[in-house]
Parts: C-alpha cells; structure tokens; sequence
C-alpha cells in the first residue's frame, strides 16, 4: 500500500508542476479515487512539499 501512495503522490506532483489546482480539478488530471488522491496528498504535506488555500469553499493545492 505505501508504494502505491508513493506512485500515486508522483502523479499529483506532476499535475501541480503546472501551478496550483483545485482539488477537483486535481482529481480529473491524476484520475485518482478520492481515496488514493487524499493519502497521496496526505504523503507530500507531510513531506513538506505541497501547501493548502481555501478560497471561498474551493480548496487549492500547490507544490511549495
């Protein structure tokens, strides 16, 4: 299970290579379940490498 989190947080991180997205927009590029889509996340905030905006009820993600 960790080196699937760890695949799928390579594929969140290629999609916000781009800028910051919302975190429904994240999902449609990444293709992920919600599931697998929080954990990934989940390893690179821990990680320190991405950072969290709310703006309004959206919620946007990017890499720091």
């Amino acid at each position: 299970m960790i080196e699937k989190i760890g695949i799928n947080a390579g594929l969140v991180w290629n999609a916000l290579n781009n800028g910051s997205l919302e975190v429904k927009t994240l999902k449609k590029a990444t293709k992920l379940t919600d599931k697998d889509l929080y954990a990934a996340l989940g390893w690179l905030a821990r990680e320190g490498k991405v950072q969290f905006t709310e703006e309004g009820k959206d919620l946007f993600i990017n890499l720091i």
